[in-house]
């Protein structure tokens, strides 16, 4: 089976954060997520994981302003010095809590800005960090994010979008985050996918669709993935980003 995680944004959150880590390691997970680390001290983050025995699998670098309705800023013209120092901040993080892969939020379409002008700030600004993080060893992620149903307007919705803009910044640290929900919604057909783009897949997230809650409450026959994940030879992390249905601890009946 693959290596479960769970992201601490969504799970657990009948608990305080800094209790989620604990409940994470008793549920058996390995590793753990979280969208934003910015908001809590370094070292108090690392302490937990460290508590817990515990990895930082991934975090997002800073998004903009997110209780705003921001979501993402690297391909903003105007923000180009926010992202590069968002992205300093997070590469100090990552430091920290000993984190090898951080996932860019390519952000929504402004109006009345034209696309070619957004893709160009996204590819510079996705060359620049990647250059950045590679100096410390770190991977990069572009996660690919329905805009049926989630984020209407967000620029980099497909898979084939995102592998578009890998392969213009051309940077060999520089990997797809496939998100099995944001993909079923808008392309389907996910193990073939999946062996398609695994040798530049960074990064999986699940949940199941529709809803968004735990595998086993939708569509998808997960089982059938995890076990093609196996045959193929995924090594990586697979994140369980989920809105429990009836509470974490009673949906984590398809964890292995």
């Amino acid at each position: 089976m693959p290596r479960f995680a769970a992201n601490l944004t969504l799970l657990f959150t009948e608990l305080p954060f800094m209790e989620r880590f604990a409940a994470a390691r008793a549920a058996g997970f390995d590793g753990v997520e979280y969208l934003f680390p910015y908001q809590w001290p370094a070292d108090q983050l690392r302490d937990r994981l460290t508590a817990h025995g515990l990895t930082q699998v991934l975090f997002n670098l800073p998004p903009g302003n997110w209780p705003a309705g921001e979501r993402g800023i690297a391909c903003l013209p105007d923000r180009v010095a926010e992202f590069r120092e968002g992205v300093t901040l997070a590469r100090r993080y990552a430091g920290v809590l000993g984190c090898r892969r951080l996932n860019c939020l390519a952000g929504l379409r402004p109006d009345g800005v034209a696309d070619q002008l957004l893709w160009d700030t996204l590819t510079d600004n996705l060359r620049w960090a990647a250059a950045q993080l590679a100096e410390d060893g770190i991977d990069l992620c572009l996660e690919a994010i329905n805009s049926k149903v989630d984020m209407p307007g967000f620029l980099v919705d497909s898979s084939t979008g995102a592998m578009a803009v890998l392969d213009e910044v051309g940077a060999s640290n520089l990997y797809l985050q496939y998100d099995i929900y944001h993909m079923q919604i808008m392309e389907g057909d996910l193990i073939r996918t999946l062996e398609r783009l695994l040798p530049r897949i960074g990064h999986i997230q699940i949940a199941d669709n529709p809803g968004r809650h735990e595998p086993g409450t939708g569509e998808i026959n997960y089982p059938a993935v995890f076990h093609a994940l196996d045959r193929m030879g995924y090594g990586g992390w697979v994140s369980a980003e989920y809105h429990p249905l009836n509470g974490t601890s009673e949906g984590l009946g398809w964890l292995p």
